[in-house]
């Protein structure tokens, strides 16, 4: 007991020295450009350099029957040419500059990071600026890339149990929501979008008042403003998109899918349940019953399914979202376990938190990793920035990531057995199978 309040009293004294050391609301400015592009500004001259993460507010829950992929599509398009800086020209100007970019999609937003030398922040609003007025969508290139995007489709489902078992859970635990497709789309959409979807696409979603932009490092707020109203200014702004409005009915017993792979050597079993949107204030609660369950050597699926050998890997995974999701549940069985005893143990598990819930000391170890983790990502310029960039647009606004460690403290063993109660039953449940072809006919 003493131990256990020693690690608690020393985290909580690294807590202290790190607060006095972290970012504040008065560390963050915010301006929005007559466009209505939203730009926030955090000056950090720790090292010579900057970021620039431009979050778009487009994903595959924008999308429709006919056009499902396109949002991924437009992450590739994006390096592939415009007005000013031609075909790979993007890539090529920022290295020649000493920067490094990346992008990401999911099913709420398009994420763009650039991550350069301070004195190259021109360059990269140049860069960004004609990407996001003059995109060249080439018919050639657009071919080009139509391939490469049915390549990583057919060759990640092939290779990636995850992806091939999420994207049947999904498509069974949605019936309406655009969540129930993948964010890579279907390959029959792939192959049909035109280019007056495109065009329009682009127009829509990569207008400046669809935009959150973040920028971090050893910049100056008046600087920015100067170079901001000179690149990004000009961008006309458009309609505004379209809302989502589908809300996905109240699931009202459990779904089941079954899929066969040649490749699987031991069964994989998925467990999905409903969750509210992460702006929701069993948001908390919930991400730290997903580390109870599967965050670290001492969580519930690691010493009842792993240490037992029931599973050689679980896991779970909540996504930051929009809209109501999914908490997933996923494990591997071991040699000689079948599914539904894989499954039956993952269900167990769950089931436990809810009649009996969780002892203080988990929560408390859960908590403690969280606020690490929490604190760790904001001591970088790109931890800065994306953490800022998220908690705008999924919390509402980026003064809602200073009451995060607040937040997670609030929550209580109560909390966590409520949120077990209320969303992880079986009427909320959906579950995935993926097995050998032999296991078929058992």
């Amino acid at each position: 007991m003493k131990r256990t309040l020693l690690a608690f009293a020393l985290v909580a004294g690294l807590f202290t020295t790190l607060s006095t050391q972290a970012t504040t609301r008065a560390d963050v400015d915010s301006f929005t450009l007559d466009n209505g592009m939203k730009i926030m500004v955090l000056e950090d001259s720790t090292i010579p350099n900057a970021n620039m993460y431009l979050f778009w507010k487009v994903g595959s829950r924008n999308e429709v029957p006919g056009i499902t992929g396109i949002s991924h599509f437009f992450e590739h398009m994006m390096f592939n040419g415009s007005k000013k800086y031609g075909p790979k020209m993007f890539d090529r100007t920022m290295e020649a500059a000493g920067g490094a970019n990346n992008a990401y999609t999911t099913e709420n937003v398009t994420v763009y990071t650039d991550w350069f030398p301070a004195n190259a922040l021109e360059t990269i609003f140049d860069l960004e600026a004609d990407r996001i007025a003059h995109l060249d969508i080439d018919p050639d290139m657009v071919e080009s890339e139509r391939g490469v995007v049915q390549s990583e489709r057919t060759t990640g489902l092939e290779n990636s149990n995850w992806r091939a078992i999420s994207e049947a859970v999904k498509g069974v635990a949605f019936q309406a929501h655009p969540y129930r497709w993948s964010v890579i789309g279907y390959e029959s959409d792939i192959a049909a979008w035109s280019l007056e979807d495109l065009q329009q696409y682009h127009k829509t979603y990569y207008a400046p008042n669809n935009a959150v932009v973040v920028i971090a490092g050893d910049v100056k707020l008046d600087n920015v403003k100067k170079l901001a109203k000179q690149y990004f200014g000009p961008i006309p702004a458009q309609v505004p998109p379209k809302a989502v409005r589908t809300v996905e009915p109240l699931q009202k017993g459990e779904r089941r899918v079954f899929l066969q792979k040649a490749s699987v050597s031991t069964p994989n079993v998925m467990l999905a349940y409903h969750v509210p949107a992460t702006s929701h204030a069993d948001y908390y609660a919930l991400d730290l019953l997903s580390a109870i369950l599967s965050q670290g050597n001492s969580s519930r699926l690691y010493k009842n399914l792993i240490d037992k050998q029931i599973a050689v890997a679980a896991d779970t995974h909540m996504p930051m979202s929009f809209d109501p999701n999914l908490m997933y549940i996923m494990s591997v069985a071991n040699q000689g376990v079948s599914a539904e005893q894989l499954e039956q143990a993952l269900i167990a598990q769950v089931n436990l938190i809810g009649a009996q819930g969780v002892t203080q000391q988990e929560l408390d170890k859960v908590k403690n990793a969280k606020l690490i983790n929490f604190y760790r990502s904001m001591e970088t310029i790109n931890g800065k920035a994306n953490t800022l960039g998220t908690y705008e647009l999924f919390f509402g606004s980026y003064e809602q990531l200073f009451n995060a460690p607040q937040a997670y403290n609030k929550v209580t063993v109560a909390d966590i057995q409520r949120v077990a109660q209320t969303y992880l039953i079986k009427a909320n449940r959906s579950v995935g199978v993926l097995a050998a072809n032999e296991e078929a006919d058992q």
